[in-house]
């Protein structure tokens, strides 16, 4: 997986996203010595993945929010806590 930081923890995914574009601007402008090159794609190939799956889950819990509002039912943060009576501002 993509490297954790200090408190062993994935990156968010903005954290990911500009370590990504480090990489690639790194490889790109010729910066990466041979050595370096296959750590630094595997890093990114784990970024990528760390993404995409950040991606997937905000993607169900939208759905499964729009899903609930659409039913009128009460939607819970991710906190546990109950959203309904609050305002939709």
């Amino acid at each position: 997986m993509a490297k954790t930081d200090k408190a062993g923890k994935d990156p968010s995914y903005g954290e990911a996203s500009a370590r990504l574009e480090e990489i690639l601007h790194r490889i790109e402008e010729g910066q990466v010595d041979i050595d370096e090159l296959s750590g630094l794609v595997r890093e990114a190939a784990n970024l990528v993945t760390l993404c995409r799956e950040k991606i997937h889950a905000a993607e169900v819990q939208v759905r499964t929010i729009t899903e609930q509002l659409e039913r009128g039912a009460p939607t819970a943060d991710p906190g546990g806590e109950d959203t309904a009576s609050e305002p939709p501002f």
